[in-house]
């Protein structure tokens, strides 16, 4: 059986944020031979494009743990009824310069997670049209709109069980997603 590493874009750099502990509790309801590991956006300089002859050693990082994914998973808060700016800063460093894009034919799944009862919904739909783009498959239902209320994580920062049955099948249908298109390594 194929290996599949996953790198995971968390759109938050709060230590403590709930889309960072979604990434981290969603990755265990994966099989073995799925592995995810979170790439670092925080210290990626602003894009630039007066840079794209010589980008720094950050920049250079993000695209090769892109360019060595089989699949990608985002998992992002929404600011402002969009994404946030950290996440499209770095989708813009690993997609340029133009035609060098690191992100095109990864298969895709977007999270979110919110206190608001719409969750992540508008920030989704924006990464969406973004990713859409750039030519990454992106697995559209069921769309995962999940609001921050007690239970949502267990004690052990696991899902918990009023969330469970939800989110191992959002899992079950990712990983046939990305089965299904990923490019072998």
């Amino acid at each position: 059986m194929s290996q599949f590493n996953i790198a995971v874009v968390v759109g938050s750099l709060r230590q403590d944020s709930f889309n960072r502990k979604m990434a981290g509790a969603i990755a265990k309801l994966a099989p073995a031979h799925f592995s995810f590991t979170q790439v670092e956006i925080g210290d990626l300089p602003l894009y630039n494009q007066d840079h794209d002859g010589a980008p720094s050693e950050q920049v250079k990082r993000l695209k090769s743990q892109i360019a060595g994914a089989q699949g990608l998973l985002f998992v992002t808060p929404e600011y402002n009824r969009s994404i946030p700016g950290v996440l499209k800063n770095a989708i813009d460093h690993a997609s340029r310069p133009y035609g060098q894009s690191v992100w095109a034919g990864k298969p895709a799944g977007v999270l979110g997670v919110s206190v608001g009862a719409a969750g992540t919904a508008l920030a989704q739909q924006h990464l969406r049209n973004i990713l859409g783009y750039l030519d990454v498959p992106t697995l559209g239902q069921p769309e995962a709109f999940i609001q921050a209320k007690e239970g949502l994580f267990d004690e052990a920062g696991n899902i918990g069980p009023a969330s469970l049955a939800f989110l191992q099948g959002w899992m079950t249908l990712y990983v046939g997603w990305v089965e299904k298109h990923a490019v072998p390594a």
